[in-house]
């Protein structure tokens, strides 16, 4: 017989911080809660989750409070709104499919209407795609990454891996299904708008092909994208902005504290939105022309703001061709007489956390 409601939740409280990891990867535990900025996996910390107490009743594992509009729930509640589902059947076959129970049977299995479908390309598609996704810990994401010479993955909850992600060729072409890394796009105050997906090879890592799949479009991206990012750290004082994912994490694995954001595009580089409190902003250039012209846009936009805008350059085409090709230790000396003194001190001089 299938489990009830109930009996669901109550399984899903006994796993809760297992529950808050994958559907609420944005947070973080603090003593006895899990911390985030909303249901949707907002990262913030108005909303938080209880991590012990009983299966049911007050007090009960998994209950939750957002302090920021009042509303409140348990686990069921989190799998529904994070995964954007429409209906409660849905609700309850993701919780059956999250703690590994076997299918309901057809007689059990109440009349599907499905989850509303959201429009191709959209905020709302990509944020149900990340939902979907898992953290990259131990997966092909992270494999990926470390084959490129990227091992600092500290704070990369923007970065999430879905084993069959679907992908075609052109609007006549069959469908198929490949393992993807996918980046959230966020604004300025953390709201996811979009995703980036890199699509990877399943067969394993060559050099001509740096890890990604065998298709025409290995990048794709969907949502609002224009001025966004996806960002590594929170934006401060000091900001690091560059085009790739893979750029920004290798100069990222010798400046390891320094926010950073990925703008995706030599375009959306050169639209790149400013914090209110950013003071200067480092350039991560790519030594082409699309490269250079975005960074030139972009420091004169940054200047007119009254931003003090620095340019690092690669020794190679990018910063992860030097971090690939001539190691750590001559990717950070070439960082060192590039960046202001005092950053040099306050970012460059710390230990490199894998």
């Amino acid at each position: 017989m299938a489990e009830s409601p109930h009996e669901l939740a109550c399984r899903l409280a006994r796993n809760v911080e297992a529950v808050c990891r994958y559907y609420l990867s944005s947070g973080r535990r603090q003593g006895r809660y899990w911390i985030v900025g909303d249901v949707h996996n907002t990262p913030g910390r108005s909303m938080f989750v209880r991590l012990s107490g009983p299966d049911s009743g007050p007090g009960a594992a998994g209950h939750w409070t957002d302090a920021a509009t009042g509303e409140h729930g348990d686990l069921l509640d989190i799998i529904r709104e994070s995964c954007g589902l429409a209906n409660f059947a849905g609700v309850l076959a993701e919780a059956r499919r999250f703690l590994s129970l076997p299918e309901r049977t057809p007689e059990a299995t109440p009349p599907k209407h499905g989850v509303t479908p959201a429009p191709s390309g959209s905020r709302e598609a990509a944020r149900r795609l990340f939902a979907m996704s898992q953290p990259i810990a131990s997966t092909q994401a992270e494999t990926y990454l470390r084959r490129r010479g990227i091992t600092a993955v500290r704070e990369t909850a923007a970065l999430r891996f879905h084993p069959h992600c679907f992908y075609r060729s052109g609007e006549h072409e069959p469908l198929e299904t490949w393992p993807v890394m996918i980046a959230a796009v966020t604004d300025l105050a953390g709201h996811l708008t979009g995703v980036h997906r890199t699509y990877l090879d399943p067969s394993g890592f060559s050099e001509a092909a740096l890890g990604k799949a065998p298709i025409d479009t290995p990048r794709r991206a969907m949502g609002d994208l224009a001025g966004r990012a996806v960002r590594f750290g929170v934006p401060g004082d000091v900001v690091a902005a560059g085009e790739g994912i893979e750029t920004v994490l290798s100069l990222r694995c010798v400046l390891p504290t320094m926010p950073m954001a990925a703008a995706l595009s030599s375009a959306h580089l050169a639209a790149l939105q400013f914090p209110d409190t950013l003071r200067r902003l480092y350039l991560v250039r790519d030594d082409d022309p699309a490269g250079i012209g975005a960074c030139e846009a972009l420091a004169q936009r940054a200047q007119a703001a009254g931003i003090e805008a620095l340019t690092l350059v690669p020794s190679l085409g990018d910063f992860n061709e030097d971090l690939h090709h001539l190691g750590v230790d001559a990717l950070r000396s070439a960082i060192r007489v590039q960046l202001a003194p005092q950053d040099v001190v306050r970012f460059l001089d710390r230990p490199v956390v894998a």
